[in-house]
């Protein structure tokens, strides 16, 4: 898979999550609440800046964890609750975000 075409995969993937979360927690429509707006603009350009992305999975199995420890809990946070909903509103990202994860781990 072409770098570039990861990265995007990779900001969609948490875009979608992070809106989910957002909806189901935060009781949003539409727009991001400032808290999750945040979490997504930093996790966006981090991604952008990742210098691993030609080999690396997601950035739970980083050898280098490059966001602050505060977005890091944040972001973990976000990924158990919108994760197990994936499969219902986003089918095709889950399954996709599961095979990467599991190929991941037995690397």
């Amino acid at each position: 898979m072409n770098i570039e075409k990861k990265r995007e995969n990779e900001k969609k993937m948490l875009r979608t999550m992070i809106t989910r979360y957002c909806k189901g927690v935060h009781k949003t429509h539409g727009e991001l609440c400032s808290e999750c707006k945040e979490l997504l603009e930093y996790s966006l350009f981090r991604t952008e800046k990742c210098p691993f992305m030609k080999e690396k999975t997601f950035c739970s199995a980083c050898k280098v964890h490059c966001y602050t420890k505060e977005k890091q809990e944040k972001i973990k946070v976000v990924m158990k609750y919108a994760g197990p909903r994936m499969i219902f509103s986003h089918p095709v990202q889950a399954i996709r975000h599961m095979c990467v994860t599991i190929k991941g781990k037995i690397k």
